[in-house]
């Protein structure tokens, strides 16, 4: 009985991590700068520039379309697509 109850506790704990891994992904079109930031690669005027293109175009329908912003090309976006999502 103990041993059930010890397994279902450590499955729990491991299905939640995956939730809370997966919800640490930075929104591309509700982040600050400052959480945007805090990505490999970002500073100050980069986040802005994200900002910029997300205002002036309506939000982001796909990570992929970071390139569209200045300053963010193929390498970036490529090791930045792991850490950002644009779904709610």
């Amino acid at each position: 009985m103990m041993k059930q109850t010890l397994i279902a506790a450590f499955a729990a704990l491991f299905l939640s991590l995956g939730t809370a891994f997966a919800a640490d992904k930075i929104n591309l079109n509700d982040a600050t700068a400052e959480q945007l930031q805090t990505l490999d690669g970002v500073g100050p005027a980069t986040a802005s520039s994200i900002i910029e293109y997300r205002k002036a175009n309506g939000g982001f329908d796909s990570v992929e379309e970071l390139t569209s912003v200045k300053g963010i090309g193929d390498k970036k976006l490529q090791s930045l697509s792991d850490e950002v999502t644009v779904s709610q």
